[in-house]
């Protein structure tokens, strides 16, 4: 036989085993699905909620305006730092000027007019006192003069003489009497005038002191919004405000404002430790604390409350939370974006799996899978699927409830077990029941997952080179 021929046969007969070889593989490997294998492991978790919001101080103030003017002075300058009292700015005093000293003359005249309507009520008390004292005399006179008369002592002349004087003296009383209620009433007129001039100048005085301002918090000049020459306009109750002039912060106490989503406000509570970065200050986290957590929600467009709204929405809505952060920085300012990871939970060495490795199946797929297990005779043990009893809600189809598990390998196989979970970290999630630490589950591929049957025969997929398993 030639040497090519022989070369010819040995080929033909390499590749008719590798093809047998390949059909025995493939047949061997048929149905099995390629998976990633994680081992349960213990380990400490904390469930974050992410938000974000800016910067805003503890204590802030607006220096609105309060009257009208133009303003001929401004007298501190952003960045200043001010104390309560010191002033600020002011504006054309003129008018609030000659307002007040047009009161305090009224004021003067008022006050003189009291003095004169008191004298006048204490003459009329004198007088009404000398009367009575008349009065008393006249009274004697004329008893004594009728007892005399009816003995024939004095005669007719004089007896009518006392009698007249006697009705004199009762009258005199009488106009004594009225004048002193005259007196009083315009005394009283003179008080309330008095009284009113009072307030007027105290009005006055107020529009006065407001064309100065002054600052009403210990604080930071952050922001002037005015210059020299400007006009200030007062508010209008239930309106507009007044002319916005400056902002003044109190940077000793500093607070991350943050949106929390409504999802997640439920985990946040008063008091939780946060962790905020400033985009400002880059490589930087503040430790903080949740010192208010807000109750009505605002939409997340606009920022109005949803009690503000007529009409109902489906958009997204949020949740202020206020977290107060321990030893800021003196380089802060109002408004920097700032990100908090809010601490809700906190669990330590429990057993905990990638979220990547939960799987959702509806119990109807389930006992559909444990059917065709057990008609198989149950080959490598066990139906693949592990669950509690269904706990469906009234009036649903129980074949539709969805079960949360994860695929547990076992004998080369992938089980759905049924797990109950607890709080999430960043990847991971707790698990509080169905799984033991040391059981190896599926954790990937993703496409895996969605379509990996409880019974499937598994194998562990290659990790990718250059690099852990892939998780797509």
């Amino acid at each position: 036989m030639k040497k090519w021929k022989k070369i010819a046969l040995i080929v033909g007969g390499l590749l008719v085993v590798a093809i047998v070889v390949m059909v025995s593989i493939n047949k061997a490997n048929a149905g099995i699905v390629a998976v990633q294998i994680d081992q349960v492991k213990k380990q400490d978790l904390t469930s974050l909620v992410t938000a974000s919001g800016e910067i805003r101080p503890l204590v802030l103030s607006n220096v609105l305006g309060e009257g009208f003017g133009k303003i001929i002075e401004i007298a501190v300058k952003e960045g200043d730092k001010v104390r309560v009292g010191a002033p600020l700015l002011r504006v054309e005093s003129i008018q609030p000027a000659a307002d007040v000293e047009a009161q305090r003359a009224a004021m003067g005249s008022s006050e003189a007019s009291v003095k004169s309507a008191e004298a006048n009520y204490r003459s009329a008390q004198a007088e009404l006192v000398v009367r009575q004292a008349d009065f008393q005399k006249a009274k004697f006179d004329w008893e004594r003069a009728q007892q005399l008369y009816k003995d024939e002592l004095i005669s007719k002349q004089e007896y009518d003489a006392r009698k007249a004087a006697f009705d004199s003296s009762s009258a005199s009383i009488e106009v004594s009497q009225a004048r002193v209620a005259q007196t009083r009433a315009e005394l009283d007129r003179s008080r309330s005038t008095l009284s009113q001039s009072s307030a007027l100048l105290t009005r006055a005085r107020d529009a006065l002191r407001k064309t100065t301002y002054t600052a009403p918090i210990n604080g930071t000049v952050t922001y002037v919004r005015v210059h020299v020459g400007e006009n200030v306009i007062a508010g209008v109750v239930n309106s507009t405000a007044g002319s916005y002039l400056m902002t003044i912060a109190d940077m000793s106490v500093v607070t991350a404002e943050v949106k929390v989503d409504e999802t997640d406000i439920i985990n946040v509570r008063h008091g939780q430790e946060a962790d905020v970065t400033i985009d400002a200050l880059p490589g930087q986290t503040f430790k903080g604390k949740v010192t208010e957590v807000g109750s009505q929600a605002v939409l997340r467009s606009s920022g109005v409350s949803t009690v503000q709204t007529t009409a109902g929405t489906q958009e997204a809505k949020d949740f202020k939370v206020v977290i107060t952060l321990q030893n800021p920085p003196e380089s802060l300012r109002p408004g920097l974006s700032t990100t908090a990871k809010i601490k809700t939970a906190e669990r330590k060495d429990v057993v905990a799996v990638p979220m990547q490795a939960l799987a959702v199946r509806t119990r109807a797929d389930l006992e559909e899978a444990a059917k065709e297990a057990a008609g198989k005779g149950g080959e490598g043990g066990g139906s693949g699927v592990t669950l509690a009893a269904a706990k469906s809600p009234e009036g649903t189809d129980p074949k539709k409830e969805e079960i949360q598990g994860v695929f547990v390998v076992r004998n080369n196989k992938a089980e759905f077990v049924e797990v109950k979970t607890g709080i999430t970290g960043i990847t991971e999630i707790e698990v509080l029941s169905g799984l033991s630490e040391g059981d190896n589950i599926v954790t990937g591929s993703y496409r895996a997952l969605r379509t990996l049957r409880p019974g499937a025969r598994v194998k562990k997929e290659e990790a990718p080179r250059g690099g852990p398993d892939s998780k797509s």
